[in-house]
């Protein structure tokens, strides 16, 4: 089967890190084209052997990339077109019905409660969108909760389908060496309490308000992962709170990393640490906190579809905590209580082996094939 999958954009982000980790269990034949941004993860598709095309869409309006995309999927003699990401979903499945490619599969990695890719929803946003559903085979929801939220937008059920997103469960186990190592260059303590957080750093992550608690508990240092908007803005704030020696940021990384012996990775980063923390209200499925659980952290999360779709026992070093600063600041005390900064660790939960990437990917195929062969018959 020959795949070709379209993407908004492959800078670092939770989207890109999904479509590259399936790219590498995915038994089919793929491409990828990015419309914009083929940045990192780009590098790190094509490292792992997968072809990259930058289509060099300029904007929003550029309407000429949908005859330019059109051409490549005809040019291409794809058997299947796999959108990702809210752009690429409302080009990608006009073109490939243009180039004449009948199975189009969407994923919808980052429709929240009100924010779609961290923009707000709008009437017009929605239309688009159910406009161009239409032309797909099905659409995929990285959890129940976006299911959920896809039906109420309005696309019929029956064309939903839910596959987890999911991680390479191995890659986070815990190695006390490189704890040790992270630590050491990156100027923490051995016997700091280090709090930590992944992900983009933008208003609606709500960095912020993990940066004011961690200022109000004297014996925590915050280690944040990611690049975004906000990097310049939290170290301006942690010294605004009388913290800013205790506020590392350590910037984004690829994960898998985008070459070989790259250091630091997520999993050393993960080891440094000793609770970590998602402070986002709004997430489409929470799969830094499944990481963190992989990695044997407590953690604790405003909001996370992978841990709350999930019975309690499935992820019993999860927890849901409140979002203002008070809560949780009053979660951290609480951790730093029981746990402190020992650096032991919890045994993976069941909850992060249900998310292991291999699943995921053979759910994936299945839809595959019966979009492109139709259901199989029942004996």
């Amino acid at each position: 089967m020959k795949v070709l999958h379209v993407i908004t954009g492959l800078g670092i982000g939770g989207a890109e890190q999904q479509l590259r980790l399936l790219l590498r269990h995915l038994p089919v034949r793929s491409r990828v084209v990015t419309l914009t941004n083929p940045g990192a993860v780009a590098d790190g598709i094509e490292a792992d052997g997968t072809p990259v095309t930058h289509l060099g869409m300029t904007g929003n309006r550029d309407v000429g990339a949908l005859p330019r995309l059109t051409r490549l999927i005809r040019q291409g003699g794809y058997d299947l077109v796999h959108t990702h990401l809210y752009r690429a979903c409302v080009y990608g499945r006009p073109a490939a019905r243009l180039a004449g490619v009948r199975s189009v599969i969407a994923t919808e990695h980052s429709l929240g409660d009100a924010q779609i890719e961290g923009r707000p929803l709008s009437s017009g946003t929605r239309a688009l969108y159910l406009a161009t559903e239409r032309l797909g085979t099905s659409t995929v929801a990285v959890s129940p909760s976006v299911a959920r939220r896809l039906a109420r937008w309005g696309v019929p059920p029956a064309r939903i389908d839910v596959v987890p997103n999911g991680i390479e469960t191995t890659r986070f186990a815990h190695d006390p060496a490189a704890r040790a190592r992270t630590r050491t260059a990156l100027g923490l303590p051995a016997d700091a309490f280090v709090v930590g957080g992944v992900g983009r750093l933008t208003p609606g992550k709500h960095f912020d308000r993990l940066v004011r608690a961690v200022a109000a508990v004297p014996e925590a240092r915050l280690l944040l992962v990611g690049d975004g908007d906000q990097r310049e803005a939290l170290p301006r704030l942690a010294a605004e709170c009388g913290a800013a020696d205790r506020v590392l940021l350590a910037g984004a990384v690829a994960d898998p990393p985008g070459g070989p012996g790259e250091w630091p990775d997520l999993p050393s980063l993960l080891a440094a640490m000793d609770v970590f923390v998602s402070a986002s209200p709004d997430e489409t499925f929470g799969l830094a906190v499944v990481e963190a659980l992989a990695a044997g952290l407590p953690a604790l999360y405003v909001a996370c579809p992978a841990i709350d779709d999930l019975p309690a026992e499935a992820a019993p070093g999860a927890r849901r905590v409140g979002g203002s600063v008070p809560e949780l600041v009053g979660a951290l005390h609480e951790v730093l209580r029981t746990r402190g900064g020992r650096g032991d660790r919890l045994p993976p939960p069941e909850a992060v082996r249900r998310y292991d990437i291999a699943h995921s990917a053979e759910q994936l195929l299945s839809l595959y094939h019966r979009a492109v062969h139709g259901p199989r018959p029942v004996k």
